[in-house]
């Protein structure tokens, strides 16, 4: 194709007008929502049509969000759940991953198989609430972690990045004298990880946007994760989640973007911790050498 026709340069302006109505489509909910959190809730209520600027300028949605303790103690839940939740779940699908990924496993294709069934087939939610509730893990953030504690799906993204690598590179360590926890740690795990980071990121955000098993297992205000505070928010509209020292009718003047100062709030940390992971979705690594 001739770069300088004007086929291609049509095809090129085409491209991009293309692209940016597509970007733009994907990102005004969010920007919408951002708009909303700052504006008047009486003047956005009266709005009709596309937001594209803040109407009256406002905080006190926000202020009004940040003064409720619920909000601060489900921010300090599901940061628990998260890290304890990521990290269970982490260390469980590297190890499954590792032994599967093993070629010289006896009945590998057999457990393999045992793990992928539950891809398919589960025993519903009455049978696992039950055996929570057994085993005593009810109304208690143990609930929201150890039911998760692996993926099937994601330890075999993790079992297909570990047979890619070399099994001689493996056998080198070994014969080196590496046991098999060292040759996990110290040479698979580094040359898997844009996979770590993509299935940390996976673990992070599903953790990070239940709602539903909470609502199951947690009787305890006080244990609520965010987004079960966001729900109540959001779905109820009940105001009196707010800080108790606002007046009623001021309540109720702002409780339309306090719902959306409720979702930047709840989003926020998410998107912000993105960009960090984002390199890992567009860049494979492969280090390491075949000892002669």
């Amino acid at each position: 194709m001739n770069n300088n026709g004007k086929g291609y340069k049509a095809f090129t302006v085409f491209n991009y007008i293309f692209m940016c109505l597509v970007i733009l489509v994907m990102l005004y909910p969010m920007l919408y929502v951002v708009l909303a959190s700052f504006s008047t809730s009486s003047e956005l209520i009266k709005h009709m049509g596309p937001l594209w600027y803040p109407l009256k300028p406002t905080g006190a949605s926000y202020l009004m969000v940040f003064k409720n303790p619920m909000i601060f103690t489900g921010y300090v839940n599901t940061i628990i759940i998260v890290l304890s939740g990521v990290l269970l779940n982490m260390t469980m699908t590297a190890l499954t991953a590792y032994v599967l990924s093993r070629k010289r496993l006896a009945l590998r294709k057999f457990f393999t198989l045992f793990i992928v069934i539950t891809m398919y087939f589960g025993g519903g939610m009455v049978p696992v609430y039950l055996t929570v509730k057994q085993l005593g893990l009810d109304n208690s953030l143990l609930a929201l972690i150890i039911p998760t504690a692996m993926s099937a799906y994601n330890m075999i993204i993790m079992r297909t990045a570990m047979q890619s690598i070399p099994e001689s590179l493996i056998e080198s360590a070994c014969i080196d004298g590496a046991k098999q926890i060292q040759v996990l740690i110290k040479i698979v795990l580094p040359l898997v990880m844009p996979t770590i980071a993509v299935l940390i990121l996976y673990y992070a955000v599903g953790h990070w946007n239940s709602w539903f098993n909470a609502m199951l297992y947690l009787r305890d205000r006080a244990k609520f994760p965010l987004q079960l505070v966001l729900r109540e928010i959001l779905i109820t509209n009940d105001t009196n989640l707010m800080s108790g020292d606002t007046a009623a009718q001021d309540s109720y003047a702002i409780a339309e973007t306090v719902q959306y100062a409720v979702i930047v709030v709840a989003t926020m940390p998410i998107l912000a911790i993105y960009p960090f992971l984002q390199k890992y979705f567009v860049k494979g690594v492969m280090v390491g050498a075949v000892k002669e």
